[in-house]
């Protein structure tokens, strides 16, 4: 029989707990090697009706397979691939293509729906995942369905949940699967010994250019980067020799390459040690490719060149290089390749990650958030005033790590109930476009209102029309002053001047009387100046202001229009609205 980690009994509870309650789609997030075979034995164990196991790859099925019935568990396998379809065993693994031409009597039965390397689903009903789904939910409305992956995002989507059992909100577009239930980091399977720990090595001698991709903004093509390899060719040589003498210099004992193409691929093979390298692409043989495969797990030879082929379904406990041939802007797709060395293995202490692409991709801590404002920025940890969630947001800190700016606009926290697990986001807004017709906070680049769907001017909108109006002004700040007068009547109130480059200003006025002047001031002021909107509220006087003069940013725009003798600033344009 088999004895589960507490971790991953604590996995199978959070998944038993969430699907009494609900049964919408679940996550659980296991890094390679936490043995999410576990995990699926003991929830198609305990579970009530038939359990489906589905996988893209025939590697995968049959690795899940095999080590499922390695437990003295009987189970089938239904993949057309493996040359297998059976039907009547409670547990059947199979892949999702020859799932989803199964005969419609198949499906009958199954209470639970594990999809291995969930990631893979897309929300779009035309995939043989949906199909497979729809045909199942057919026969069982009460189906549970639980993905499993060690990365859950996905390049062009991001997060592939809605809400994480951290309390955080990941995204606000509807996703599939609604919620993580489990996670388990990285670190965590590393610092407890599971796993091999990870070495990246800072190459000194050469990598390839790829930063015109990188900074370009947008998604690159295979030929983009085919052109950029063969701009730089005379690299290749020197980046396999340098392989070649870290793996030789510190008796590695295998090395898998990951190239970019086909062409890049053989290009590499021929500067490695003859006899003691292979190649595989997508386009080698079945029968070469297992056994290539089995020689290397079996140290016949120990550089094994790949494009794009042994990413998932792949283990070879005894890798202890992975080198890094290839641009990829997927996070998934890099954790995927780093993971394939850090399984445990006799005499192995740790896995070199040599990478020759200076992406910057980081092992522990993918970056799927919002985009990067600046190059200079990092990740820094606001508290939200109105739920105390500790948000993770591009920003500044000083030396001593204290926050001195961030670029949040909206909490991520949210709060679930534990009677019936329905979730309730927060919803504070740290920079806000407030709508014109019915007061609703909105998003700062919201073109219509969320709440009435009143549509909402656009920053380049106004400031198109102000630059050709002839009864407006726009102004672009160089500097601000804050400075407390009085008023003709002796009261104070605080005067804030925008100057331009020519010493050239325009002002506005903010008085401090009551409550109701206050809160127009920080509506109107704090919110979109402070460089940390969540401290508007300690801040109640025009000492206060000038006292805290430093937290305040300049807009990118000031818009006056022309009232009698006076300008009157009107509107405001910040950087990131345009």
């Amino acid at each position: 029989m088999y004895q589960l980690r507490d971790y991953q009994q604590t996995a199978v509870d959070s998944v038993v707990n969430y699907f009494k309650k609900k049964r919408a789609p679940a996550v659980v997030v296991l890094p390679t090697g936490a043995g999410k075979s576990l995990v699926i034995a003991e929830l198609a164990r305990i579970a009530k009706g038939r359990v489906l196991v589905l996988a893209h790859v025939k590697e995968l099925v049959e690795q899940n397979y095999e080590k499922y019935v390695s437990y003295g568990l009987p189970a089938g396998i239904f993949s057309a691939s493996l040359g297998k379809k059976d039907r009547d065993h409670k547990a059947i693994f199979g892949s999702v293509q020859s799932i989803a031409r199964a005969p419609d009597e198949f499906f009958e039965g199954f209470s639970l729906l594990v999809i291995d390397e969930c990631h893979r689903v897309a929300d779009d009903s035309a995939t043989q995942y949906q199909e497979v789904i729809k045909k199942l939910q057919a026969r069982n409305p009460g189906l549970c369905i639980l993905g499993l992956t060690a990365t859950p995002y996905r390049l062009g989507l991001g997060w592939i949940y809605e809400y994480s059992q951290t309390g955080e909100i990941k995204t606000d577009q509807p996703r599939f699967f609604k919620q993580c239930v489990f996670e388990l980091p990285l670190s965590y399977m590393i610092k407890n010994g599971y796993l091999t720990v990870p070495v990246k090595v800072d190459i000194p001698v050469t990598s390839y250019d790829f930063s015109e991709l990188s900074e370009s903004g947008r998604m690159y093509t295979a030929a983009e980067v085919e052109e950029i390899l063969k701009s730089q060719k005379r690299l290749t040589p020197l980046i396999v020799k340098n392989i070649v003498d870290i793996a030789e210099r510190y008796h590695r004992q295998g090395v898998m390459i990951f190239s970019s193409s086909v062409r890049h691929a053989e290009e590499i093979l021929s500067y490695l040690p003859e006899g003691d390298s292979r190649l595989i692409v997508g386009d080698t043989g079945i029968a070469v490719r297992d056994q290539t495969v089995l020689d290397f797990k079996n140290r016949k030879f120990k550089y094994l060149v790949n494009v794009s082929v042994l990413t998932t379904g792949f283990d070879a406990p005894h890798v202890d290089v992975i080198a890094i041939l290839r641009p990829t802007e997927s996070n998934s797709l890099y954790q995927q390749i780093v993971g394939r060395g850090l399984r445990l293995s006799d005499a192995k202490k740790d896995c070199y990650v040599l990478d020759y692409t200076g992406m910057g991709h980081d092992i522990y801590a993918p970056e799927i958030s919002d985009k990067r404002p600046a190059k200079d920025t990092v990740p820094v940890m606001v508290a939200c005033p109105q739920c105390g969630f500790e948000n993770s947001f591009w920003g500044y800190a000083n030396s001593d790590g204290e926050v001195i700016e961030h670029f949040g606009r909206k909490c991520r926290g949210a709060a679930q109930d534990p009677a019936t697990y329905e979730i309730t986001p927060c919803g504070f807004r740290f920079r806000l476009k407030l709508c014109h017709s019915c007061g609703a906070e909105n998003d700062i680049t919201a073109k219509t209102c969320e709440k009435c769907d009143a549509a909402l001017v656009d920053a380049e909108a106004k400031l198109k029309q102000a630059r050709l109006s002839k009864a407006a002004h726009v102004l672009t700040p160089d500097r601000i002053t804050f400075d407390e007068r009085l008023d003709k009547n002796s009261k104070p109130y605080l005067e804030i001047r925008y100057y331009d480059y020519d010493a050239r200003y325009v002002s506005e006025a903010h008085f401090f009387g009551n409550s109701s002047s206050i809160k127009k001031f920080n509506i109107n002021f704090l919110r979109s100046h402070l460089k940390r909107p969540e401290l508007a509220a300690a801040i109640q006087t025009p000492q206060d202001v000038i006292k805290y003069q430093i937290l305040f940013r300049l807009p990118a725009f000031v818009i006056a229009r022309k009232q009698d003798k006076y300008w009157k600033i009107t509107e405001k344009v910040f950087a990131e609205e345009l």
